[in-house]
């Protein structure tokens, strides 16, 4: 499902004596969060504050915000997830954010009235993400490649699939 803001990651700590935070982010890296001229406290895109400086710094992002002048000003903000609005954001055609896709309902990509169950996480394994598809108390994971994958449309919340065989029990 398409949302407005997305949570880009989480302040971990702080870097120097001039304010400037420690972003882990939940993004693929850390120079995704550079793109950002404003990010949010809120989920709901309350609480803005400017971004005055981005920086990759190995896995984290150095961050210097609007307003966060001291150490002690920067430590204050430990722990504190911050947001970004999706139309900030530049993405590939055809890509989605992880928190798009979960809550998607997954269907047979031949027959829509077969439903798989509800996408609800995403794992990252290097060769191919791995989509975790819950129904009825019961987890599957499904690799997400193209030879499964038939179709994503997350503005209505429908994933289209042709599963392998074996993945789920009642596959004839």
């Amino acid at each position: 499902m398409i949302k407005e803001y997305l949570e880009v990651g989480q302040i971990v700590g702080t870097h120097g004596v001039r304010g400037e935070i420690r972003l882990n982010p939940w993004c693929d890296s850390p120079e995704f969060v550079k793109q950002f001229k404003t990010l949010y406290f809120g989920s709901n895109g309350q609480n803005g504050v400017k971004v005055l400086a981005c920086r990759p710094h190995g896995n984290v992002a150095l961050i210097k915000l609007d307003g966060v002048d001291t150490v002690e000003a920067a430590s204050a903000l430990r722990n504190k997830i911050l947001y970004m609005k999706r139309s900030d954001a530049k993405i590939s055609e055809g890509s989605y954010f992880i928190a798009e896709l979960c809550d998607c309902t997954v269907v047979d990509a031949d027959d829509e009235n077969k439903v798989y169950g509800i996408l609800t996480d995403v794992s990252e394994t290097g060769a191919n993400d791995v989509w975790h598809i819950e129904k009825d108390g019961t987890e599957y994971l499904i690799p997400a490649i193209p030879q499964v994958v038939d179709s994503v449309d997350v503005k209505t919340g429908i994933i289209k699939i042709r599963p392998l065989k074996g993945i789920f029990e009642d596959e004839d």
